[in-house]
């Protein structure tokens, strides 16, 4: 009798669905996205940390618009000056950085504007502007759209008045590397996204290098006094995986064909 009380409860014990991993909502670019990143990392940190961490993919203006918003409990994003008046308005409590890559500027291999012989980015722009080649802008915000528009302004024009050639898509950095693809068109990425994009078409890597072009990722925690339900034990726990040997050895080793997609800087 016993012994069938005890494989009765057994059984029951086996039948119980495994306890689910604690979840984090976190906001991320379309850049990091489409880099495949994400891939070789969620997997380590659901094992490590048994966090299951559930991607918001929009541009930087909107990553940062949810943390706000206390819709997500930590943003991942690139661009410095919304990441401080971000922490600066008491969002987060503070910024940290993960890793960098570049942007560079991608265009018809031909390159009927001659950026390849620029001697930096603003002057790369102007020789498109001057051609009036065809020129895709993400238009939504994002931290690569900030870029750009802080690169038209650095070369002495106004995004807002370059004409019918400057071509706004509002959409991600896939979708808008598929538009330029489409259109033999001028674009800038972010060099992870442009490594991992399988549809280049006829497009080339055509200018790159400049100082100007670094793209720093930064981890922002939504600050618990701001949004009370916010995980802020599971965000400082991710943190300090994001910040740490094992994220080091994973973000370094990710490469397509050889080449390195991001270099962790963490301190």
């Amino acid at each position: 009798m016993i012994a069938r009380l005890l494989f009765s409860l057994l059984v029951s014990l086996t039948a119980l669905p495994a306890l689910a991993a604690e979840t984090l909502r976190l906001a991320v670019t379309t850049s990091f996205h489409n880099s495949g990143l994400a891939e070789v990392l969620l997997p380590e940190i659901r094992e490590d940390l048994d966090l299951e961490v559930q991607l918001l993919v929009v541009g930087t203006g909107q990553a940062i618009r949810l943390g706000e918003a206390g819709d997500v409990d930590a943003i991942l994003v690139h661009s410095r000056a919304a990441e401080d008046a971000f922490v600066a308005e008491g969002y987060s409590t503070h910024r940290r950085e993960i890793m960098y890559n570049d942007f560079v500027l991608i265009g018809p291999g031909e390159d009927p504007a001659g950026i390849g012989t620029a001697k930096n980015a603003a002057e790369a722009l102007a020789r498109i502007a001057e051609a009036k080649a065809p020129f895709i802008s993400r238009g939504d915000d994002s931290g690569t759209h900030k870029k750009e528009q802080a690169l038209w302004a650095e070369a002495g024009m106004d995004a807002g008045d370059l004409g019918a050639w400057y071509k706004p898509v509002g959409a991600g950095m896939g979708a808008a590397l598929n538009t330029a693809s489409g259109l033999g068109a001028y674009i800038l990425s972010d060099r992870a996204s442009w490594l991992n994009f399988g549809n280049k078409g006829d497009l080339a890597l055509l200018f790159s290098g400049d100082p100007v072009l670094f793209n720093q990722y930064a981890y922002l925690p939504v600050n618990p006094e701001h949004h009370p339900h916010v995980k802020e034990d599971a965000a400082m726990a991710l943190e300090g995986w994001l910040t740490s040997d094992r994220a080091k050895v994973l973000i370094d080793g990710y490469e397509i064909e050889g080449e390195q997609l991001f270099t962790f800087n963490a301190e």
